[in-house]
């Protein structure tokens, strides 16, 4: 039996490619393409930071400037609180009251009371009991 050989001038080439059109740009563009609109968006971003720090600077700064008004009004509302106060009493009370019954200074501090009791001059000196009136004696009762 003969052996089958080879057609005249060879057998076709075989398609092992795939003939598919290109679509698209090469990568090269498209990675070029998406570091752009990256970089426009963090110049963006970065701006966007500075403005916000700029207002929060601004901000900060208009309440310091409102302070001494705002703390002048609280003053305000409270010596008006404190005349209302005071005229509510001498309506309800009939005459001037006072928080303690003495002018005698009193000083609470009981661990310290060997010490008030033995530096008497310095205790007053030093205005311990927090009152501005003068201390003649000081009782640690």
């Amino acid at each position: 039996m003969p052996q089958d050989m080879p057609p005249m001038g060879g057998y076709e080439p075989v398609q092992y490619r795939r003939n598919l059109p290109v679509r698209g740009f090469r990568p090269a563009t498209y990675l070029f393409a998406i570091a752009g609109v990256m970089t426009y968006g963090f110049y963006r971003m970065g701006q966007g930071i500075r403005e916000q720090n700029e207002l929060a600077r601004e901000k900060m700064w208009s309440r310091i400037h409102l302070i001494p008004m705002l703390q002048a009004e609280e003053d305000r509302d409270q010596v008006r609180r404190y005349y209302s106060q005071q005229a509510m009493e001498k309506e309800l009370l009939g005459a001037e009251t006072k928080a303690y019954n003495s002018d005698r200074c009193v000083a609470s501090i009981y661990p310290m009371a060997e010490a008030l009791q033995a530096n008497n001059e310095q205790v007053c000196a030093a205005n311990i009991c927090g009152y501005t009136f003068a201390c003649d004696e000081i009782d640690t009762r």
